[in-house]
């Protein structure tokens, strides 16, 4: 049923379905994993990375390889912290100093933890932690030593707003409260990962200078997520969204929620973007010191994903009724763009800030410094590549990224594809029933048959 969902959605969105096959069939990875010459541990570290990671295990396991293992290793220990603190069957007396000395634990032979609620998802994680124990002794120590470190940090940082009861009661209060959370869990990442790609010489040595872009980078990335899943977070009785934010439009959080109150939502969500927004041309800077191919396509892909993510949450009523995300198409030509160069991600950035510009309404009191904001990201971008005036003489035009189009062949060549596909599947499925007796266009079955006595029987749900 949902295979033939998605080649209806496809039949009808034709460019989307032209996006996932040129990503399928034609993306080339620049390093590809080769698991016949792994270790068992090995194997089962990146076992669990597909296991537990949706968005981040394919671009891990393109990574060069002098950062393939101890990039998985530092996901898999995070995830492993965070599945800890996620367990709200934990109590608190056994959670806080488990967080705290969770980098200690991890240099304990055969130290593994089940203790998890039966439906904390990542529970297998930490049940075959061992695995990954054996594997980051056998990492590199300058590699060992910053996935330590920023375990430390995000452990203590853990712990701290585990026992804050005025934040787990209430949600976060204050603007600097929030970003400090999203440094905790992600702005923390970002460090070990630069950290990381400079000792690797897979990035410029003055990005560990400019902290304050790798913390541009997470903060980007968790805003987004967080604008996104209000609605889910509503659900699960968490606030993440600042107070001193939405007591500027509403009296109290639940009456976000409320229709009447629909405008002044949309009104604090675009206040909430645009204080996202104020990373984005940090984002772009800091992708400019990535020297290697892989590790650029690592970093760009989640943050071209997050301003299209931003965009489509930007005024966008649906975030207080239910999850939305990017369709699979806009992901997979997002993708393919993000694996060029820096020139093309900001074109995607461009884009995307563009659409927020259009879609921003002058009645929104924000509507001002969304404008300037969405202004300064194109400016930004304009000192970098500088747009070139092709009436110049001895100027050549630069290429530039369109949105994709197509021509009427390739348009009939799909939707022949997509009817070939559903005539064969539909072929087999009435083969199957009439080899297992079903008949179709003959005479009504006598009694006795076994069309009649299928027929005759009392169902009980005539109306499926």
């Amino acid at each position: 049923m949902v295979a033939a969902k998605q080649l209806v959605y496809f039949l009808c969105h034709p460019r989307e379905l032209r996006s996932v096959v040129q990503w399928k069939l034609y993306h080339e990875p620049v390093h590809k994993r080769d698991p016949s010459k792994e270790t068992a541990t090995e194997k089962s570290c990146f076992h669990f990375l597909e296991l537990t990671s949706r968005s981040f295990s394919a671009v891990i396991q393109e990574l060069n390889p002098e950062l393939l293992m101890p990039i998985c290793l530092f996901y898999l220990v995070l995830r492993g912290l965070d599945t800890i603190e996620d367990d709200m069957t934990l109590d608190i007396a056994e959670k806080e100093p488990l967080l705290r000395q969770f980098a200690e634990k991890m240099e304990i032979d055969g130290w593994t933890f089940n203790k998890n609620g039966p439906n904390e998802k990542d529970r297998e994680l930490l049940v075959h932690f061992d695995d990954i124990i054996v594997e980051l002794k056998n990492t590199k120590k300058e590699y060992y030593d910053i996935i330590k470190d920023i375990t430390v940090k995000m452990g203590n940082g853990m712990a701290d707003y585990a026992l804050n009861a005025e934040m787990n009661t209430n949600g976060v209060n204050t603007v600097e409260e929030y970003e400090l959370y999203c440094h905790y869990v992600a702005g923390l990442v970002g460090e070990g990962l630069t950290r990381l790609f400079v000792e690797s010489n897979l990035a410029n040595p003055q990005l560990l200078v400019r902290m304050d872009l790798t913390e541009s980078m997470g903060q980007f990335l968790q805003k987004t997520n967080i604008i996104r899943d209000v609605h889910e977070d509503y659900l699960d009785k968490r606030r993440f969204w600042p107070k001193q934010i939405w007591s500027q439009y509403v009296d109290k959080w639940d009456d976000m929620f409320l229709p009447e109150n629909r405008e002044k939502a949309l009104n604090c969500s675009s206040h909430m973007v645009l204080n996202a927004l104020k990373h984005a041309d940090d984002c772009i800077f800091y992708m400019a010191g990535i020297r290697d191919q892989s590790v650029f396509n690592f970093v760009a892909i989640p943050q071209s994903m997050a301003i299209a993510t931003l965009e489509l949450c930007f005024r966008n009523p649906a975030i207080f009724d239910s999850h939305i995300k990017i369709t699979k198409g806009d992901a997979c030509h997002l993708m393919t763009q993000s694996t060029q160069n820096l020139r093309i991600v900001c074109q995607v950035f461009r884009r995307y800030v563009r659409k927020i510009a259009k879609k921003n309404d002058p009645r929104d009191p924000n509507f001002l410094a969304i404008s300037a904001q969405c202004g300064k990201i194109e400016q930004f971008i304009e000192t970098i590549f500088p747009t070139q005036d092709p009436k110049k003489p001895g100027v050549q035009k630069q290429p530039t990224v369109e949105e994709p189009s197509m021509d009427t062949k390739e348009a009939l060549f799909l939707i022949l594809t997509i009817l070939a596909v559903l005539g064969t599947v539909g072929g087999l499925m009435v083969g199957i029933a009439y080899l297992l007796g079903a008949k179709f266009g003959g005479p009504q079955s006598k009694p006795g048959d076994l069309g009649s006595s299928i027929g005759s029987g009392p169902t009980g749900h005539e109306e499926l």
